[in-house]
């Protein structure tokens, strides 16, 4: 008889994979909270996406709240050439694609939203059997803050450096 493996037994641990990332989001805002999202995609998008032919266009995607629904803006995703070929609906790369919340968060969100200076940001697409989108409830950030954040990271770069050097 031989003895169980220990890899094999529990649950299988899932690996979450960062498909696509908005690195241009926590530079222009504060994240305050965030929530994930699933989303309404067709074959083709799914399969463009897994491939990494997904971008937020340089930072400029966004949440639209409209009538108790959301939907990501700007999140553009290039058809493979297979699909461009293949498929006789018309491809729409840039198309605003719903998101699934459920009512609660959708509420949060729109209360916030209301709020001055409060907004809804994609932060990053990422897979775990399921394509799901990471929003943030951000709120805008001045010049002196942007300021203020690249002098604390060369700080504690060069924190970083003198520890590693002594």
């Amino acid at each position: 008889m031989t003895a169980p493996n220990p890899a094999q037994s529990g649950p299988r641990q899932r690996e979450t994979r960062t498909v696509v990332d908005n690195r241009q989001a926590r530079h222009l805002y504060f994240i305050e909270d965030t929530f994930e999202a699933g989303l309404m995609l067709r074959g083709w998008e799914v399969k463009a996406i897994l491939a990494g032919q997904a971008t937020f266009n340089g930072g400029s995607a966004f949440i639209r709240l409209k009538d108790g629904e959301a939907f990501v803006e700007s999140l553009t995703i290039t058809p493979l050439a297979q699909a461009r070929k293949g498929l006789l609906e018309e491809l729409e790369p840039t198309r605003p694609r719903q998101l699934l919340l459920n009512k609660a968060e959708l509420r949060k969100l729109e209360r916030r939203v209301d709020e001055r200076g409060y907004t809804v940001v994609p932060l990053a697409l990422t897979y775990t059997r399921k394509l799901k989108l990471n929003i943030g409830l951000a709120k805008g950030k001045k010049l002196h803050d942007k300021r203020d954040t690249v002098r604390q990271r060369d700080q504690q770069r060069d924190l970083a450096r003198e520890l590693k050097a002594a």
